[in-house]
C-alpha cells in the first residue's frame, strides 16, 4: 500500500496555514491553531481517526476566530482529498455513534466526490471557552467543500455544549477512519458502479 500522506498550504491576507496529514498514522496531533478549543477537538479527530495531523497556523485572531477556523477546515479538506488519491480500494462510507455522558452524536460520511454538509446540531451555549459554536459549521463546510465528501452530523442529545462538540468531533474522526480504510476485498477497485468518484 502506498503512503497516503499530503501537505497543503493556504496563504491569504487573513491566514497562512500549512497542514500535513498521514491517513495511516498513529493518531498524533502537532501544532496549534491559536484557537484552544478547536485544537482540543482536532486532537480528538487525530486520535480517533488514527490520522497524524501537523498544522502550522497564523491567522488574524486579533479580528476574531472565523477566518482561522474556516480556512483550517478548507486546508484540511484539501489535504485529505490529496492524500486519499483516486479512492480505489477504500471502504468509502463511514459512520459512528459516540456518547459522552449525557451527549450522543452520530456522524456519517461518504467519499462521494460531491460536497454536501447536513448538520443538525443545536448547541446549548453560544460559546465554548472563547470559541463561537457557529464556527463549527464553518469548519465542516470548509472541509466538505474541499475534501469533496458528503457529511451528515447529528447531535441526538446533550445539554452540555462541550460534550456536544466533543461527541461530534470524536464521531467525525471515527467515521473518517472507517471510510478511508483499505478494504482488502476491494483492492484496486473503485467503490462505485460509475467507475469513478
Amino acid at each position: 500500500m502506498s503512503e497516503r500522506i499530503a501537505t497543503v498550504s493556504r496563504d491569504t491576507k487573513e491566514t497562512q496555514i500549512t497542514v500535513t496529514i498521514n491517513l495511516d498514522g498513529k493518531g498524533q496531533l502537532s501544532g496549534e491553531s491559536g484557537v484552544p478549543f478547536l485544537d482540543h477537538m482536532l486532537d480528538q479527530v487525530a486520535r480517533h481517526g488514527m490520522i497524524d495531523l501537523d498544522m502550522q497556523v497564523n491567522g488574524d485572531l486579533h479580528i476574531d476566530d472565523h477566518h482561522t477556523v474556516e480556512d483550517l477546515g478548507i486546508t484540511l479538506g484539501q489535504a485529505f482529498d490529496k492524500a486519499i488519491g483516486d479512492k480505489r480500494g477504500i471502504y468509502r462510507y463511514g459512520h459512528a455513534y459516540v456518547p459522552l455522558d449525557e451527549a450522543l452524536s452520530r456522524v456519517v460520511i461518504d467519499f462521494s466526490g460531491r460536497a454536501g454538509l447536513f448538520m443538525d446540531v443545536e448547541f446549548t451555549r453560544a460559546n465554548i471557552g472563547c470559541m463561537d459554536t457557529q464556527l463549527f459549521w464553518e469548519f465542516f463546510q470548509g472541509f466538505v467543500n474541499h475534501a469533496r465528501v458528503t457529511l451528515h452530523i447529528d447531535n441526538l442529545k446533550g445539554f452540555n455544549a462541550h460534550h456536544q462538540a466533543e461527541t461530534i468531533f470524536k464521531a467525525f474522526g471515527r467515521a473518517l477512519r472507517m471510510a478511508a480504510a483499505q478494504d482488502p476485498r476491494m483492492a484496486g477497485q473503485m467503490p462505485s458502479t460509475k467507475g469513478s468518484l
